[in-house]
């Protein structure tokens, strides 16, 4: 698959004003895309720029040492957002949810290293006995979400919102088909709490979940957006949309341009109105790899999806998903920071 030209010609004009000097110092240009010394919106608690609100989702945060919810609030605050799209973790655990057993971290290595059939017996032994605490864990989560008040959530709303921060999405691990009704019903009451309007989640390869799901969704005013990966395409969600006016998109631009798409432009126009967030990111597409690079450096056209939205008055917001490999002399928090200065430079260009 080619580059479209025109959108080549546009990147390299975007970059040619991106420009800053390896020291620091500061072009002529008025853009900068460089040390977060020199970033405007760095430590800035204001992200809706030219009406288009440029958000995070929290998960951005997961290599960051303290994952609750005060900790998280302070890395949006650092990072300059007014708005996040929070992950399940902080805000759950911040309600009292019964901590894990097992360590996500260890579990996930010995799973891959299972699939590559690289396990010793003691840890093959091991691995088991971590599936089993999941499961077991599981059933203790589900009877704690059935249970649990919105008094702390509510309170956590308030706190960030004391900052400054609004909650407009929220993603728990509590609408898959595995979860039972009260836990979905759990998740979009305390998704209500929180201030979000709608929930996100990997769109389910089961029709009649998503049925469920938009049905469940219209009891309480919420929508259900749905995330992809590659494997988005143009008619990617239509069966969910047409099943209810509660199931919506949660597209993911990166994605969309990595699975080989050429349209992301025309998709948005043409599906808008049924965008309840978008997550940002910068992938290469097939020809060049795929990979996740920081912002301006691969094949998405972020400038020109921002640009759209801004000149079309586009409300849904934008959440920057940081998924490159960050520096050694970074952390996440400045990553972030520094792809919000480019979205700032591409809607104030």
């Amino acid at each position: 698959m080619k580059n479209n030209p025109k959108h080549a010609r546009s990147r390299r004009r975007f970059l040619k004003n991106s420009t800053a000097l390896a020291t620091g110092i500061v072009l002529s240009e008025p853009f900068v895309f460089g040390a977060p010394s020199i970033l405007s919106s760095y430590n800035r608690n204001d992200s809706k720029i030219n009406g288009v609100q440029i958000g995070c989702i929290t998960y951005s945060f997961r290599e960051m040492p303290d994952q609750s919810a005060e900790a998280t609030l302070q890395y949006v605050l650092d990072a300059g957002l007014s708005a996040i799209e929070l992950m399940g973790d902080p805000a759950e655990h911040f309600a009292g949810k019964p901590k894990n057993p097992v360590d996500r971290k260890t579990f996930y290595g010995m799973m891959r290293k299972s699939k590559s059939g690289e396990l010793t017996e003691d840890q093959i032994q091991e691995f088991g006995e971590m599936k089993s605490q999941l499961e077991s864990h599981r059933e203790v989560v589900a009877d704690w979400r059935s249970t649990v008040g919105m008094g702390k959530f509510e309170q956590l709303k308030k706190m960030y919102a004391d900052k400054g921060v609004h909650i407009y999405a929220f993603k728990p691990s509590a609408f898959g088909a595995k979860n039972t009704d009260a836990e979905i019903d759990y998740g979009l009451r305390a998704a209500k709490a929180l201030g979000a309007d709608h929930v996100t989640l990997e769109l389910p390869g089961n029709d009649a979940h998503t049925q469920k799901l938009g049905a469940m969704a219209a009891k309480h005013g919420m929508n259900v957006a749905y995330h992809g990966h590659t494997q988005q395409t143009p008619t990617f969600w239509d069966t969910a949309l047409k099943q209810s006016e509660h199931n919506m998109l949660n597209l993911d631009l990166g994605h969309y341009i990595a699975g080989g798409n050429t349209d992301a432009l025309e998709l948005i126009r043409g599906k808008h109105k049924r965008i309840s967030s978008m997550h940002l990111k910068d992938r290469r597409n097939p020809d060049n790899g795929q990979d996740n690079m920081p912002f301006g450096k691969g094949d998405t056209p972020i400038v020109e999806v921002l640009q759209l939205m801004r000149d079309e008055k586009y409300t849904y917001p934008v959440s920057i998903e940081l998924e490159y490999e960050v520096p050694k002399d970074s952390n996440p928090v400045k990553e972030v920071a520094k792809c919000l200065d480019y979205c700032r430079k591409a809607l104030e260009g």
